[in-house]
């Protein structure tokens, strides 16, 4: 990998594959802009070099989108109904969880009602929770956030995979539940603002077993998805933690929630929501050449979610510019599109759904950021 020195990192440079910051950790997804906060966080930190594969990018913004930036169409209509289960569900967990911090908690029905419900909305209404995961209004960002995401996603990819009702049900609650280790993590070196030492990194590792504990021990969860807390980390190469574990020694389950997780990390990693940030965690993701990830959970992981996932806002050949609003799972790169700025730049009043499976001489050309192209 290339390393680049913090000192000569600009706000808005952004480069065509991830920047890390040491190891796996993501600064940003590629294509995404490097923030003033981003700098600031390094130096806070006293890191003093990056690293990517990429190189540095500079894209002019596109005419027609600048439309877009007087006005919202680009944002998908809220759904209110899947948007108060969606916060609710975020509320319950978040006292589950203060439960379990304080060691009081051992009846998981409320868990398994949490569960259910959601995977009854997703099975209606999966488009409208993704969206809300991609561009739905912001949450302070805290674990039960990322638990309702991450269960939400690997709900998706274990229905790709077809798997057993009770199967997928087990999918859910594990992925629901995969960090509550950090939990038990002190709130001292969760909230450090420095460099964390070596042996509050190792103390942060700790966090799978300290779920698989929580999960098979004191909540008397079945062995299945205990495991999944405990597996998380581990990489399809053998080089994750906390056992090395290698390819098929991962149990399935595990696989799954590790794209989801990290697929989730990405998306929700900053207080806003923009329209192109869940194409490159995407290509983030699917880029990983057997390291991380299952290459089947992948495979699986594409069909479901697409290379544009729901609500990402993209430019056609014509220079229309429309959202995603359902994909092919045997065309990722031909999904149905709503059209919001037609070719000569006005904007649509109305729906207007082109299906770039049937529409040939269509195409996207690129993911576009309205919002981004709002603030020039």
């Amino acid at each position: 990998m290339k390393t680049i020195k913090v000192s000569t990192l600009r706000p808005g440079m952004k480069f065509d594959q991830p920047v890390f910051i040491e190891g796996d950790n993501v600064l940003v997804p590629a294509g995404v802009e490097i923030k003033d906060k981003d700098i600031e966080r390094l130096s806070r930190w006293d890191i003093e070099e990056v690293y990517t594969d990429g190189q540095e990018v500079k894209e002019t913004s596109v005419e027609a989108a600048s439309r877009l930036k007087e006005t919202p169409v680009w944002l998908p209509k809220k759904e209110e109904k899947s948007r108060r289960i969606y916060r609710s569900a975020v509320d319950k967990v978040d006292a589950i969880f203060q439960d379990i911090a304080d060691g009081t908690y051992l009846n998981h029905e409320p868990i398994d009602s949490i569960v259910k419900e959601m995977l009854d909305v997703l099975r209606q209404n999966k488009n409208e929770m993704i969206q809300l995961i991609l561009l739905g209004e912001w949450i302070e960002r805290r674990l039960s956030v990322s638990a309702i995401n991450c269960m939400i996603i690997s709900a998706v990819i274990g229905a790709t995979m077809r798997l057993a009702s009770h199967r997928l049900l087990q999918l859910a609650t594990g992925a629901l539940l995969h960090d509550v280790g950090m939990l038990k993590v002190e709130k001292e070196i969760l909230e450090k603002q420095g460099r964390l030492s070596n042996e509050e990194l190792n103390r942060i590792r700790t966090h799978p077993v300290l779920g698989y504990q929580i999960i098979s021990k004191d909540m008397k969860y079945p062995e299945e998805i205990a495991l999944i807390a405990l597996q998380h980390h581990e990489h399809w190469d053998g080089r994750g933690y906390p056992r090395s574990l290698k390819g098929e020694d991962i149990t399935l389950f595990a696989r799954v929630v590790t794209v989801a997780d990290a697929y989730e990390a990405m998306v929700s990693e900053r207080p806003y929501r923009n329209s192109i940030i869940g194409y490159n965690a995407m290509k983030t993701v699917l880029s990983d050449n057997g390291r991380h990830f299952d290459p089947q959970v992948l495979k699986a992981f594409l069909e479901s979610m697409g290379i544009f996932p729901i609500g990402s806002v993209v430019q056609l050949n014509n220079s229309s510019i429309g959202r995603v609003s359902e994909n092919h799972a045997d065309a990722p790169l031909r999904p149905k599109i709503e059209l919001l700025i037609d070719e000569f730049g006005n904007q649509i009043e109305g729906a207007e759904q082109v299906d770039l499976l049937a529409k040939k001489n269509l195409f996207i050309v690129k993911a576009i950021d309205p919002k981004q192209i709002g603030e020039e």
